[in-house]
């Protein structure tokens, strides 16, 4: 079993600390929303868990050998740009490189396709990638991550940039892969999503996390005006948790 355990992770940049004594451990069949204000520290933590950056404290993942590490966990940057006037179905087949040594096998090629089919793809794969919209290269890239088929999935804001429909059916694939039985930690700024489809949220504030569990035991209204300086409205309803925010509060 793939677990995700961080303890006591930090950051410092100069004499900064960015990033402050986190421990969590994430398991098989969650979907982790990592949420705070921008600057909150969200993509240094998972920088830092993947062992891209230089840290403090410890990462069950950055501890791994580098290609243990590529098979073990798929990464889905925020800056995300495709540079080859290569096929989409080249772009997401890379997701399959920590898998074969010379040449894609037919379970690569499987991986391939169901990637491609599950984000809307699959009669795109002959495209060239870099003709296609800013939001379908997102989702293309998306694709790359789901092809590696990894244990652990962690993608930094994956629905910025996609249209209402792709940010609802992107967040239900990332429900299901961990319902499948995978790690999936994904940062998001839209608390509705988060809300909606996350088991359990990580809430940061200055690098450090000041709230971690269900989404309506963190999206608490003492949590959102003191850390996203909102007041919000939120409800249960029989299709799911509702959240929105309404106005600006002054933050003490």
């Amino acid at each position: 079993m793939t677990v995700l355990e961080l303890s006591d992770l930090s950051v410092r940049r100069q004499a900064r600390e960015v990033l402050s004594g986190i421990s969590v451990t994430l398991r098989p069949g969650e979907c982790v929303g990592l949420v705070g204000p921008n600057g909150a520290g969200k993509t240094t933590l998972m920088r830092a868990a993947l062992g891209l950056l230089p840290h403090e404290g410890r990462s069950s993942l950055a501890i791994l050998p580098q290609h243990t590490r590529a098979r073990t966990a798929a990464w889905l940057p925020q800056m995300r740009e495709i540079a080859w006037p290569v096929s989409v179905e080249t772009v997401v087949g890379l997701g399959r490189t920590p898998h074969f040594r010379t040449r894609p096998a037919a379970q690569d090629r499987a991986a391939v396709a169901d990637a491609l089919a599950r984000m809307g793809l699959a009669a795109y794969a002959e495209r060239t990638a870099l003709r296609l919209s800013g939001g379908e290269q997102a989702r293309v890239l998306i694709a790359r991550a789901l092809a590696q088929e990894a244990p652990v999935l962690l993608a930094d804001e994956p629905i910025a940039g996609l249209d209402p429909a792709h940010q609802l059916s992107t967040m239900r694939i990332f429900a299901d892969l961990a319902g499948e039985g995978r790690v999936v930690l994904v940062s998001l700024h839209d608390l509705g999503l988060a809300a909606r489809f996350c088991t359990r949220l990580l809430l940061l504030s200055g690098g450090r996390l000041v709230a971690d569990g269900p989404p309506g035991a963190v999206l608490t209204p003492q949590n959102l005006a003191h850390v996203f300086g909102v007041r919000a409205f939120m409800a249960e309803t029989p299709d799911g948790p509702v959240f929105q925010p309404l106005e600006v509060v002054e933050i003490d």
